[in-house]
This record gives structure tokens, C-alpha cells and sequence, in this order.
């Protein structure tokens, strides 16, 4: 049994930063990030699987998102960099034991998601 609590979110402009938080009440071997925008389909943005550490990421974000992992307080944070409104959407943190790389597969754990908006 698991529950994630997010933090973050909110508005900011283009070229903005923000950065979101995630903290699982038990272990999990991957926690990471999913998105959706209103039209599209859901995505990944990035994740960390915890045994190695190893950090994944969408080709979309790579060079402005940052994901990392405190082990110790069971919590992975995303700092957003260089926001842009294609950026625009709900997300969500995902944890669970059954991984593809950092992204939880199966018997996965949700958060209740927080929005962010990027303007123009």
C-alpha cells in the first residue's frame, strides 16, 4: 500500500522555471513524472529507477528538466527550466516496484496531479 504526495506547480511565463515534488509514503523502486494536456494523449516526462539511480528523460525536456531522487526521505523532485507553453498540462507522480527503466509499469501508485501553466 503506497500514497504520493505532490507538491508545485502553478503559472509562470515563458522562459520560467518551476519545480514540482513528490513524496512516497513507503519504497519504490521508480518514481517519475507522466503528463497530459488537454487534447493529448498522456506522456512520460522523466523518471529515476532507484536501484542504480539512473535518470530518464522525453527527448521533449531534456537539457531544462531536471529530475532527482532523495533516497533517504523517499521523495523525487523535477526542476523545470526554460519553461514553454507546450510544457502546459497536468502532471502527475507515478512510483511502484514493476519498472521500465525510471517509469512504474504495472500495480502503480498516482498521485493526485498539479497543474502547471505556461503562458506566453
Amino acid at each position: 500500500q503506497g500514497r504520493l504526495v505532490e507538491s508545485g506547480g502553478g503559472s509562470v511565463q515563458t522562459g520560467g522555471s518551476l519545480r514540482l515534488s513528490c513524496t512516497a509514503s513507503g519504497y519504490a523502486a521508480c518514481m517519475g513524472w507522466f503528463r497530459q494536456a488537454p487534447g493529448k494523449e498522456r506522456e512520460k516526462v522523466a523518471g529515476v529507477y532507484t536501484p542504480d539511480g539512473r535518470t530518464y528523460y522525453a527527448d521533449s525536456v531534456k537539457g531544462r528538466f531536471t529530475i532527482s531522487r532523495d533516497n533517504a526521505k523517499n521523495t523525487v523532485d523535477l526542476q523545470m527550466d526554460n519553461l514553454s507553453p507546450d510544457d502546459t498540462g497536468m502532471y502527475y507522480c507515478v512510483a511502484g516496484k514493476n519498472c521500465a527503466g525510471g517509469y512504474c509499469t504495472y500495480a502503480c501508485t498516482w498521485g493526485q496531479g498539479t497543474q502547471i501553466t505556461v503562458s506566453s
